[in-house]
């Protein structure tokens, strides 16, 4: 307990969770990347982006600049290409970060593409960071990447579901003007509104709904997104949403009224406003607007729309990698960012064990239970194994625990990096001991001792992990 109270490390980790100093690395991309064929660049549409978060980035500037004498070394400057490409910087492409209104850095890789000399069905993206003095931050990945030819005109089955677009994920939505690059444009939000952006792009969650819903309300389903269906779209970054839309296949600039068949990526479709007439999803120039379609007299199951209605659709992926480094004491590079993905608790008592799943896991890592170090073995570069420290670790004050405390877990490297993680555990007492309950009639004179065995009994058994998204 008292070798607790004095550590500094301890103390340092107290501080970054009263008031942490993250760093976060956001990286957007597509799930699919058309190939390019010959002397042809397909560029990746959407543009893979970074953004830049957190109060940390401006403290570690703050600490270059003063260290450095005031130099402009402290700029963050980034470049990105394939995994396959090696380590030369002359085959990725740079990125510039420019500050946005919400203090947040955004770069993006307009140029990136993968040939047909390449084999590969898949790749990841590859992200190296660092401050314009040439100190490295440290390098980072996305998710993998699938490579197709070009977007399926056949049937989707749903037998191949790599292709298929599932209720609650993630998509972007384009429109190209004439088939020209140099006219595109990512459904986007901005100050609270649906614009159409030429730099920025938002991933929006798809969610299909039930077709009988009235405007108030929006109960959700599973299963996959089929033409015809209601569905509606959210910002993933602002909660923003559209009314019920009705997704429709678009066919030489019609859409399509009686296909029903599962949408596959980089399909053309048009969104129509449930319940309007012949009402559609528009782009004019960056405004977001609505278009209606005109009826084709000699065919009822098709009505012609404008350049502005008809959408590209494809899924994207978010990886997000946070650090502090507000304890470090060495300049290395914060990479490898280890991952928390899964918790399994086993044991109990004096031997609860807690294993830890993710990725990037390495030796110079120990797992942390709020300010309290566990003790950490590490057994793959997918897990941890620690043993949960008992509630007492805490502190005198949670020695007899009658209400739940809930600490964030933490992965902190040897030379005190902070890495923090979406994951809590909380410690919960018997339901015997909640607050109101008569917890004895009589206190013997030997308390202690049957408190101490009360405290011993529920910490044995009642864990409980979280994750807060």
């Amino acid at each position: 307990s008292n070798l607790y109270q004095t550590n500094p490390l301890r103390e340092g980790v107290r501080r970054y969770l009263q008031l942490p100093a993250d760093q976060t690395v956001l990286i957007l991309h597509a799930k699919v990347a058309q190939k390019s064929y010959g002397n042809e660049k397909r560029f990746f549409c959407p543009p893979p982006c970074v953004y830049l978060s957190g109060p940390g980035w401006k403290l570690k500037q703050e600490q270059i600049k003063a260290r450095d004498l005031g130099e402009m070394g402290f700029r963050v400057c980034g470049y990105m290409g394939l995994d396959s490409m090696g380590s030369s910087l002359m085959e990725t492409q740079k990125l510039s970060f420019e500050e946005q209104p919400d203090a947040k850095g955004f770069g993006c890789a307009k140029a990136l593409y993968i040939s047909d000399a390449d084999k590969r069905k898949h790749f990841r993206l590859v992200l190296k960071l660092f401050f314009s003095n040439g100190e490295e931050i440290g390098t980072f990945h996305s998710k993998l990447i699938k490579v197709i030819s070009k977007p399926s005109q056949k049937k989707q089955s749903l037998k191949n579901t790599d292709l298929c677009i599932s209720s609650g994920s993630k998509v972007s939505l384009f429109n190209r003007l004439r088939s020209q690059t140099v006219s595109t444009r990512y459904l986007s939000v901005e100050g609270g509104a649906f614009i159409a952006s030429a730099r920025q792009w938002a991933a929006f969650t798809l969610h299909l709904a039930d077709e009988h819903c009235t405007r108030g309300e929006f109960p959700l389903r599973e299963g996959y997104i089929r033409y015809g269906s209601v569905v509606q779209l959210v910002c993933t970054a602002t909660g923003i949403t559209l009314p019920p839309l009705i997704i429709r296949k678009v066919t030489k600039q019609y859409a399509m009224l009686d296909v029903d068949e599962p949408i596959s990526q980089l399909h053309k479709c048009a969104f129509q406003f449930q319940g309007s007439d012949r009402m559609y999803l528009c782009l004019s120039t960056e405004k977001v607007i609505q278009f209606q379609a005109s009826p084709c007299p000699k065919e009822a199951n098709r009505e012609l729309l404008n350049d502005g209605s008809c959408w590209t659709i494809i899924g994207t992926e978010t990886v997000e990698y946070t650090f502090s480094e507000s304890l470090a004491c060495v300049r290395e590079p914060v990479s490898p960012v280890p991952l928390i993905t899964a918790l399994q608790l086993t044991g109990g008592g004096d031997v609860a064990m807690l294993e830890v799943q993710g990725e990037h896991f390495h030796t110079h890592l120990k797992v942390w239970f709020g300010d309290v170090e566990a003790e950490t073995m590490y057994r793959s570069p997918k897990s941890l194994v620690c043993v949960v420290p008992d509630v007492s670790a805490f502190g005198s004050d949670w020695r007899w625990l009658r209400y739940p405390i809930t600490v964030p877990l933490l992965l902190i490297r040897d030379d005190g990096l902070i890495y923090s993680s979406s994951f809590t555990f909380t410690y919960t007492p018997e339901q015997s001991f909640i607050p109101g309950q008569q917890v004895l009639t009589d206190v013997p004179q030997d308390s202690d001792k049957l408190l101490d065995s009360i405290h011993q009994e529920f910490t044995r058994t009642n864990f409980h992990l979280f994750m807060q998204s």
